[in-house]
């Protein structure tokens, strides 16, 4: 008995999807065999039983190489589909690839000029480097002067706040050897009588030897005596009562241009002046030689005075020059009295005094005046009213320097602590 089997060929890519169908097996003839083996029933029947089990054998086999054909064929087609998916995958990617090769290139084409700046920029760096070098040499160098300057401005300051502290020290300690203006005006006052006494010495020609000189010296420092004693005897009759300063600072104004210096020397330089005036005994000589030149002529008194005291009796008219000299001498007592009574030096006596050369003013003099003021001059020396000016000025000094000084010492106490 033979079979016929049918070969299995792979299907071409076109065929893939199309199965191959297997023709049916036919059962084996038996109509050979009937011809042969007739003989034999009982063998025949046995080979029959045989043939079929080979025949079930074979179907069994066909039909698992069936279905292995049918797996195969499901593979192939499954393997298609995946090659037609890498197909369109390639195909994108090849899309892919050229849109990133142009991208690529123009991104190339970036770099390049990028490139091309940055070594533009390398070299314009590289030729700036001396430059900017030195530039930053300088600005060290700058900021090392600025810190020098910051250090030299610290010791500046602090030796300016030392300079300070001794200027006010030495400011406080030398106030005693500036003249306040009161005893400024009172300078320049002196230095207008040894000007007036020195010029009648020189004119009545009494100590003819040191006279020109001294006149000369004196009168340098005070060329209108005898108009800036006048005006300040007037400023103290019109002077309120009390210390006035800013009522008397214009004449102090006009004394002080009159005077050039303000310290204690000038106070000693006339004081010694008058010393020498007095020793030589000039102002005596010259009144004496005022009352030779003098007219003889009486003049008769109907006054109230004259009923009142017979000293009033009778007076001699004065000649210019002693009634020139008369009015000098009063408005130096005027003033000195005024400042005697703002001081509060010998107050009763002081304010009698004051307004007793106040009313004596406006008056033509005689020679009953001429006597009044060298009593009052006198009295002005023998009470010792200059002296007591003098310290009671000093006092208010010395006052004025102690707080200072004590508010200088809790300042610096303060910045120490501070």
């Amino acid at each position: 008995m033979s079979v016929r089997s049918t070969q299995i060929v792979p299907p071409s890519k076109s065929s893939l999807r199309t199965p191959v169908s297997i023709p049916p097996i036919e059962p084996p003839s038996n109509r050979n065999s009937d011809r042969r083996f007739t003989p034999d029933i009982g063998q025949v029947n046995s080979k029959d039983a045989g043939d079929q089990r080979e025949a079930s054998a074979l179907r069994d086999e066909l039909d698992m190489l069936q279905e292995e054909n049918e797996n195969l064929l499901e593979k192939l087609r499954l393997a298609e589909d995946k090659r037609e998916e890498v197909e369109a995958r390639a195909r994108m990617l090849e899309k892919q690839v050229a849109t990133l090769g142009e991208g690529v290139s123009l991104e190339a084409k970036l770099l390049s000029r990028k490139e091309a700046a940055l070594r533009q920029r390398e070299a314009a760096l590289k030729a700036a480097k001396p430059t900017k070098d030195s530039r930053n040499e300088e600005i060290a160098a700058l900021r090392s002067e600025i810190e020098n300057l910051k250090d030299e401005s610290s010791a500046a300051t602090e030796q300016l706040r030392e300079a300070e502290s001794e200027a006010k020290a030495l400011r406080v300690m030398t106030q005693r050897m500036i003249l306040t203006q009161e005893e400024m005006e009172e300078v320049v006052l002196k230095r207008c009588w040894l000007a007036r006494y020195w010029g009648l010495a020189v004119q009545y020609g009494i100590c003819a030897d040191i006279a020109i000189s001294k006149h000369e010296y004196w009168s340098s420092l005070a060329p209108l005596p005898f108009e800036v004693v006048i005006s300040a005897g007037q400023k103290a009759k019109e002077e309120p009562e009390g210390r006035n300063d800013q009522d008397r600072s214009k004449l102090i104004q006009d004394l002080n241009d009159l005077s050039g210096e303000g310290n204690i020397e000038s106070m000693l330089s006339v004081e010694m002046g008058l010393r020498e005036l007095t020793s030589l005994k000039v102002e005596d000589a010259t009144v004496l030689a005022l009352a030779q030149h003098r007219r003889p002529s009486l003049v008769h008194q109907s006054d109230s005075k004259a009923s009142a005291d017979p000293k009033f009796s009778e007076a001699f008219e004065l000649s210019e020059a002693e009634a020139e000299d008369v009015l000098f001498k009063e408005a130096w007592l005027t003033y000195f009295w005024r400042r005697a009574k703002a001081y509060g030096v010998d107050e009763d006596v002081a304010d009698e005094r004051l307004q007793f050369w106040i009313s004596r003013s406006g008056q033509p003099p005689t020679s009953h005046d001429a006597v009044d003021v060298e009593r009052g001059l006198v009295e002005l020396r023998k009470l010792g009213i200059e002296q007591q000016l003098w310290e009671a000025s000093r006092k208010e000094i010395d006052q004025s320097s102690a707080f200072s000084l004590s508010s200088h010492k809790s300042a610096k106490e303060l910045d120490t602590l501070s």
